[in-house]
């Protein structure tokens, strides 16, 4: 059953965390892994060569005590869930589904609205999923779209994978759907809006409906093309709680499979691209949503493939949109990745080329796209008169800034090595005009590591026994932090579970998402090289919130010092005073500094 078929066929519901953190607890990460690559006992844990990336020694680890698994040599990182949404290819709902049926658990018992207690976003989700089945059921009732979907050459097979609905022509259909079709959260999610007048009417009417779908099978925003001569032609859900344009792409969880396969994701412009090109065999693709490629989709799909292909219709407004594609790919694009650009023929999208030409000639043309670096340099070199003094100066100039965003080191020197070449520099005269040697090497801007010598070793302690987290004085964290962010996350999260115990791998699917995901992954693989011996926690655990009061005292003494330095003592409040000459004894007894 594919990732949205349980969403629509299993009356929309949502999946309780309750039964997630129980399926995890039942499963054996050792037994689930192994049945897929052999792994060999090292110690208390696990091994096996990645199966993320080439290696020949093996920096795979999977901890059957901690019930994780992380690979030392790619970062690769997770949970059973995880395992078989990364390595099977599986969508989120695809995975919970095989591995209750190796637990033998049944999935949840149907239910038409969530606990009333829900968190918002779950609250949201389930009007999303509740949507995308009644825009699916409409589908099949509407000779006009299915006419249309028809003669764009879409199957019905095609049309069930990707989920597609339409919406129908009418103002409040969505009333069919929803017996509370005035509550404020229909309007939250971007379904119903509010006119001037307050009077209620559907967002989409009289369109086909693509459901946007996020890494956790959950439908978050749609897509809809209308039928006829209507403006606009494609209508986007607004940014909601649930969704952020410019972190989501269209399709990812249909094309994860295929991207693995391939090493690499297509990227293209429109949701019927998507269908078409998987239509015929294409099945990596994914889309944008309406806006230029953002920094955030280029490092998500580098996750997920070696290589990124861009392909835009090759006209003026595509080659912005690709030139805008390659800007906000430079801070994403490392050593091991590449990027790549296809330009179609006048007139043709990818739509129109394969149902024209055919799937061999689409993957001909992806084979043979045109480098990011190659692309650059045409189209800098377009805008200059080279061979004048004047041109060869602006294709330095020009090329500048974005040499500077360019994370891979090796990939800047080729592109300086042919800069020379093409403007009648030197090498050494572009790297300084360009001011390039101070980009190399790009590390020292790190060095500062004080808060994770401190912090760092709570979230281990944090993760290996969660129950200290409400022991923790999360005002005593410092603001400025990373790992601060992270600890106060993760005792929220802790606390929000109340009395249920939540072991690591449950926290990996609370936290799923969330910035502070790779600082906790980074942290739990520290753990699994060295944990903190059971009768020593607390007492490590007490000597660390002595250090973080120490810390906190000695911040608020320093804004103490700097307002009284500003205003005298007088200007201080009497508990401020009391605060700054106590601060002050303890300091000249070396307990506090300034």
């Amino acid at each position: 059953m594919s990732l949205l078929e349980l969403w629509l066929f299993k009356g929309a519901k949502l999946i309780p965390d309750t039964f997630i953190q129980e399926l995890l607890y039942r499963i054996d990460l050792v037994d689930l892994i192994d049945g897929y690559l052999p792994l060999k006992k090292t110690g208390a844990n696990f091994a096996a060569c990645c199966p993320f990336h080439s290696e020949k020694s093996p920096s795979f680890t999977v901890s059957p005590s901690k019930q994780f698994y992380h690979c030392f040599g790619c970062g690769a990182h997770g949970n059973a869930i995880s395992f078989l949404m990364e390595h099977a290819g599986l969508g989120f709902v695809d995975a919970i589904n095989e591995l209750a049926g190796r637990a033998g658990m049944p999935l949840p018992d149907e239910q038409s609205h969530a606990p009333a207690q829900a968190p918002k976003s779950q609250v949201l989700a389930e009007r999303m999923a509740r949507a995308a089945k009644y825009y699916y059921e409409q589908l099949k009732r509407s000779e006009t779209a299915i006419s249309y979907l028809k003669n764009r050459g879409v199957s019905g097979e095609i049309a069930r994978r990707f989920g597609l609905g339409y919406a129908p022509d009418g103002w409040q259909n969505l009333a069919a759907a929803f017996d509370d079709y005035s509550s404020p959260d229909l309007q939250l999610a971007g379904l119903v809006i509010s006119n001037e007048r307050g009077r209620l009417y559907d967002r989409f009417r009289e369109r086909v409906m693509f459901p946007i779908v996020n890494q956790k099978g959950e439908v978050i925003a749609f897509g809809g093309r209308v039928l006829g001569q209507g403006e606009p032609k494609y209508l986007n859900s607004p940014e909601t709680p649930l969704f952020e344009k410019g972190r989501e792409v269209f399709g990812l969880p249909q094309a994860r499979a295929a991207i693995r396969e391939h090493d690499t994701v297509i990227v293209v412009e429109g949701y019927l691209d998507v269908v078409a090109l998987a239509q015929h065999g294409t099945g990596n693709a994914v889309a944008t949503l309406g806006t230029a490629t953002t920094g955030m989709q280029v490092q998500k799909l580098l996750r997920q493939a070696e290589r990124i292909v861009f392909c835009f219709d090759g006209d003026a407004a595509g080659r912005k949109a690709a030139w805008r594609a390659l800007e906000n790919s430079l801070e994403a694009l490392t050593e091991q990745k590449s990027i790549a650009f296809v330009f179609l023929p006048d007139g043709e999208d990818p739509d129109s080329f394969i149902r024209k030409h055919g799937g061999e000639a689409f993957q001909r043309l992806i084979r043979q796209a045109t480098p990011l670096s190659d692309f650059l340099l045409s189209e800098l070199s377009a805008r200059c008169e080279l061979g004048t003094a004047e041109g060869n100066v602006r294709l330095v100039v020009d090329a500048k800034p974005l040499l500077g965003r360019l994370q891979s080191s090796f990939l800047r020197l080729q592109l300086v090595k042919r800069l020379a070449q093409a403007s009648g520099f030197s090498q050494a005269e572009v790297e300084r005009l360009c001011d390039l040697r101070s980009l190399t090497p790009p590390a020292p801007a790190r060095a500062p590591r004080q808060a994770p010598s401190l912090l760092r070793p709570l979230l281990r302690l944090l993760l290996q026994k969660p129950q200290l987290a409400s022991c923790l004085p999360l005002d005593l964290l410092p603001d400025n932090s990373t790992e601060a962010m992270a600890v106060r996350l993760l005792c929220e999260t802790i606390a929000a579970a109340g009395t249920q115990r939540l072991a690591y791998p449950t926290l990996i699917e609370r936290l799923r998402g969330s910035e502070c995901e790779d600082v906790l992954r980074a942290a739990a693989a520290e753990l699994m090289q060295e944990s903190f011996a059971e009768d020593q926690i607390d007492a490590e655990f007490t000597g660390a919130v002595q250090q973080l009061l120490e810390g906190a005292n000695k911040r608020a003494f320093k804004r103490l010092q700097e307002k009284a330095r500003k205003l005298g003592v007088s200007g201080l409040s009497g508990e401020e005073k009391r605060q700054y000459l106590a601060a002050l004894t303890a300091s000249g007894r070396g307990g506090a500094g300034a």
